[in-house]
């Protein structure tokens, strides 16, 4: 239970980090949609789908390549090898897509405005400075420092855009003679947006400036060489899963059956809804931060199969949990996205859970995904992605002109549940480990029931809060189910254990 426990403490940060600032960032959401139609927000959409895929490119699988080869090599050497050739790649990049920029600009729709996406490209290129200074906060076990600069990171991407949408648009629209009003310029529109990022990244490239002065010049093309074989298929996984999440977007705008104004708003009432998978996508991204260099350090370990096991089991119920907080109380969450000043966000609300299950199967897929790395088998995970990424082209392709959005929450959740399963199939020949599956699979399974139900009271339900309640009654119903089957694991956490089953831990 100490390495799960060091696991859950880490994850504790990373979570809070990213629970936390990500909280404060998502209530930009319903700022955004109050003041931009869901035209605008989905042109919003696309282009940080944009910077999504540039980072695939920009970081190069430089990520977990430190981590796995501070395994064997001086994590000095390492980073400052990897720094370097990271640091030279974003030049080269940046300088290279510039020159097409109007281009990109008029295939993503947004012609008029090609500066929006040299902004996206200069935050890109800031952001990928600070990849490897963040991963050393976490291989040195610094979750609190990683834990700080990325909330400043949000805080000063919130105030950015509050000041110049709120305090200096307020002005500009009240005609106000003072600074403020004269700070706002009517034609950068949702430029601001990205004005924010930009200075939220170069403020962050600041705050790390200890780990990048610990940085020198230095490069071992034979440690090189080897981190690019190795982080060579890691590329194609990261193009695979950015595909996945967001390709959707640019295929909405360039299939949907209507015209490019119908598509920009179909994209935009889609990207709201998306962002409903919050709670589960946190805590994804708070236990990946957690788990890589953990998995890392315990594959040599005897034991180290069970405590993988153990880890998904614990994963997989908190997944559910989090599901069920946000499909039983669909009704509140829907008020985040701006739906007073903009109804046609509500249009997509019915796809909420089906993206949440998606998330779920992805969640467990990361979990999997250590087999194919510590087995150096990348190659394999790169043609799961790539068959991944085939299946939500095709069926969003063929879809999209009959299901618009619809569409893409079916694709990713097919896509998704296809990583997983195979993932797990092919894990078990390579690196076998004893998951509980079938016990895994019945808890997703119950949950999705609840929804239904759920589903079927509330069409017959006399009031929202007869609604509310009797989701309650599902959550804490599905909670005592939960606590009874595991009470065996749960009377082993520390606190919690003692407060659950005061008689003490079952052994059996």
């Amino acid at each position: 239970m100490s390495s799960i426990k060091k696991l859950a403490g880490q994850t504790f940060w990373y979570g809070f980090s990213n629970i936390f600032g990500r909280f404060l960032n998502y209530l930009l959401t319903p700022l955004l949609t109050g003041i931009y139609s869901s035209e605008k927000y989905g042109d919003i959409s696309i282009l940080f789908a944009l910077a999504s895929f540039l980072n695939i490119v920009f970081t190069y699988g430089m990520e977990t390549s430190y981590f796995r080869f501070n395994n064997t090599n001086p994590e000095k050497d390492v980073y400052n090898t990897s720094l370097t050739s990271m640091i030279a790649t974003t030049i080269l990049f940046t300088a290279v897509l510039i020159l097409p920029i109007p281009a990109i600009a008029n295939f993503m729709k947004v012609g008029e405005h090609p500066e929006f996406v040299r902004w996206v490209l200069w935050i890109v290129a800031l952001d990928t400075i600070t990849v490897l200074p963040f991963s050393k906060l976490r291989f040195e076990g610094r979750p609190r420092k990683f834990a700080l600069i990325k909330i400043l990171n949000i805080l000063i991407n919130i105030g950015t855009v509050i000041f110049f949408l709120v305090l200096c648009k307020g002005q500009y629209e009240k005609k106000a003679d003072n600074l403020w009003a004269t700070l706002y310029d009517p034609s950068i529109d949702i430029g601001y947006v990205f004005l924010a990022n930009l200075i939220a990244s170069a403020a962050t490239v600041l705050l790390l400036g200890k780990e990048l002065m610990a940085f020198r010049f230095q490069f071992n093309w034979k440690l090189m060489k080897e981190i690019l074989i190795y982080s060579a298929p890691l590329i194609i996984v990261g193009f695979g899963g950015m595909i996945n999440e967001t390709i959707d977007r640019f295929m909405i705008v360039q299939r949907f059956h209507g015209t490019i104004s119908e598509a920009k708003s179909a994209n935009g009432v889609y990207s709201a809804n998306n962002k409903l998978a919050l709670l589960i996508v946190l805590f994804i991204q708070a236990f990946r931060m957690g788990a890589e260099p953990f998995f890392f350090k315990q594959s040599s370990e005897k034991n180290a199969p069970r405590i993988y096991a153990r880890v998904m089991k614990f994963f997989v119920i908190t997944c559910c949990f989090c599901f069920l907080g946000v499909v039983l109380f669909l009704d509140v969450w829907k008020h985040f996205m701006g739906i007073h000043n903009h109804p046609e966000y509500l249009q997509g609300l019915s796809v909420v859970p089906l993206l949440m299950l998606s998330r779920i199967f992805l969640g467990v897929y990361y979990n999997m995904s250590i087999w194919y790395k510590l087995t150096n088998r990348n190659i394999a995970g790169a043609w799961i992605t790539i068959v991944g990424a085939l299946i939500t082209i095709l069926v969003n392709y063929t879809l999209i002109p009959y299901l618009g959005f619809v569409a893409c929450a079916i694709s990713v959740t097919l896509c998704y549940g296809f990583m997983m399963v195979s993932s797990y199939i092919l894990g078990q020949k390579y690196y076998p480990v004893p998951y509980a599956w079938k016990k895994l699979t019945a808890y997703v399974v119950i949950c999705v029931l609840l929804y239904l139900i759920h589903q079927l009271f509330r069409h017959f339900s006399p009031s929202i809060w007869w609604t509310h309640g009797f989701g309650l009654l599902e959550l804490v119903s599905f909670m005592a189910f939960i606590i009874r089957i595991e009470k065996r694991e749960f009377s082993r956490i520390p606190v919690i254990g003692s407060i659950l089953f005061p008689e003490g831990p079952f052994t059996s």
